[in-house]
C-alpha cells in the first residue's frame, strides 16, 4: 500500500517514483564562504553579525531536469528592500539539489554540502546549488488518482496516496451493520484512465461477510476527473463478529504500482437478504404459470369449448337473446 508520507519533505522522480526525504529535515548546511545557512526542507537564512536574514520558508518539493535532480523553493522571507519582487513575496530561494557529488568541490559532510550560491534581483533572491546522498526511489505513484464517498472528494485515496485511516483496518472508520452499500468515486487523468485496471478484493476472515462489487468502476469504464467511475460495494453480515470484517480492495494501474485501501465493516447481527425470496418467488410464478396452461389445453382437448372460462354463462346469454317471445307470434 502507498501510504502518503508522515511529512510534506518528498518529491518524485522523473518516473514518478516517490522519493521520501523527511529523515533529512531540518539538517543544516552552511555556506561558510558567504554565511548562508540551508536548513533542510524548513527554510534559507543569511546570518552574520547584524543578523539573520531570511530567504524564505519551505514552500514546495519539485522534480528537477538535467543535472538538477530535485528543486525546493521557498517563498515569504524577508521584505525589507524587497517588498514589490516576486509577486510580493518578499525575499525567495530556490535550492537545486544534486545527487551525488559536487562538480567544483569534495564534500567532508557525508550527508553533503552546498557547491555554490548566486544572488539575483540585489539579493531579494537566492539560488542554491546542494549536492547530497539522495535515497532511493520507492514505489510509481500514479498521480492524480482519487478515491472518495463524493465524485469531487478523496477521503480514501488523494494523488495516488492511500490516507490515513484507510491504509490498514481502523475501527473508527468502520461501517455499521446497517450499512449494506457503499458507493465510491474514481476519478483520473483523462489522458491516464486507460490504465486503470478492473477492482478486485480480499475479505478477512474468508467467510461471514458476503460481498460483491458493481458499478461502472468494476465494468471496465474509464475514470476521468469530470466524469468519475462508481464501485459500488454491496456486503453483507452473515456471521455475527465482535471485531470488524476487512475488506481489501485492489485496483490494479498498467505500469504503476497498484492502488489499494481497506474498508472495515461492523457485523453486530446477521442480515438475510433478499436474493432467497426473490429465486423463490420467481420459481413458484413459473411452475404456477406452467400448471395454469396444462390444465388449459387438458379441458380444451377433453371438454372443447366449454373449457373456456365464461363459456357457460355466455351461451345461456346468447341463448336467451336469441329465444322468441310467445306474444310477439301471436301478435
Amino acid at each position: 500500500i502507498i501510504v502518503v508520507p508522515t511529512s510534506n519533505c518528498y518529491t518524485f522522480d522523473n518516473e514518478s517514483r516517490l522519493v521520501d526525504f523527511t529523515h533529512l529535515i531540518g539538517n543544516v548546511f552552511e555556506y561558510k564562504e558567504q554565511d548562508l545557512v540551508v536548513e533542510f526542507c524548513k527554510d534559507v537564512q543569511k546570518r552574520s553579525q547584524e543578523g539573520y536574514l531570511e530567504f524564505g520558508r519551505f514552500h514546495s518539493f519539485l522534480t528537477g531536469s538535467g543535472p538538477i535532480d530535485y528543486i525546493q523553493k521557498m517563498h515569504n522571507g524577508d521584505l525589507v528592500h524587497c517588498e514589490t519582487t516576486f509577486h510580493k513575496m518578499g525575499r525567495t530561494a530556490q535550492v537545486n539539489i544534486i545527487c551525488g557529488h559536487c562538480s567544483n568541490k569534495v564534500c567532508k559532510d557525508e550527508q553533503g554540502c552546498i557547491c555554490n550560491i548566486s544572488y539575483h534581483e540585489r539579493m531579494c533572491r537566492v539560488i542554491v546549488e546542494l549536492a547530497i546522498r539522495c535515497v532511493k526511489s520507492g514505489p510509481r505513484v500514479f498521480k492524480g488518482f482519487t478515491v472518495g464517498f463524493h465524485p469531487r472528494s478523496s477521503e480514501i485515496v488523494y494523488n495516488g496516496f492511500t490516507q490515513p485511516g484507510f491504509e490498514q483496518p481502523h475501527h473508527g472508520f468502520s461501517f455499521q451493520t446497517e450499512q449494506i452499500h457503499v458507493s465510491l468515486y474514481l476519478s483520473a487523468k483523462s489522458s491516464l484512465s486507460g490504465l486503470v485496471g478492473k477492482p478486485t478484493f480480499k475479505v478477512n476472515p474468508v467467510k461471514g461477510l458476503g460481498v460483491t462489487l458493481a458499478g461502472s468502476g468494476f465494468n471496465d469504464a474509464m475514470p476521468s476527473t469530470l466524469s468519475p467511475t462508481v464501485l459500488n460495494v454491496d456486503w453483507r453480515c452473515e456471521i455475527v463478529r465482535t471485531s470488524p470484517y476487512e475488506v481489501h480492495i485492489f485496483i490494479p494501474v498498467e505500469g504503476y504500482d497498484p492502488i489499494e485501501f481497506t474498508l472495515t465493516k461492523k457485523c453486530g447481527y446477521r442480515q438475510k437478504g433478499w436474493a432467497k425470496f426473490g429465486i423463490v418467488s420467481c420459481v413458484f410464478i413459473v411452475l404456477s404459470c406452467i400448471l395454469c396452461c396444462g390444465g388449459f389445453i387438458y379441458k380444451t382437448r377433453t371438454l372443447g369449448l366449454d373449457a373456456l372460462p365464461g363459456i357457460a354463462v355466455l351461451s345461456a346469454l346468447l341463448d336467451a337473446v336469441g329465444r322468441v317471445n310467445p306474444n310477439s307470434h301471436a301478435s
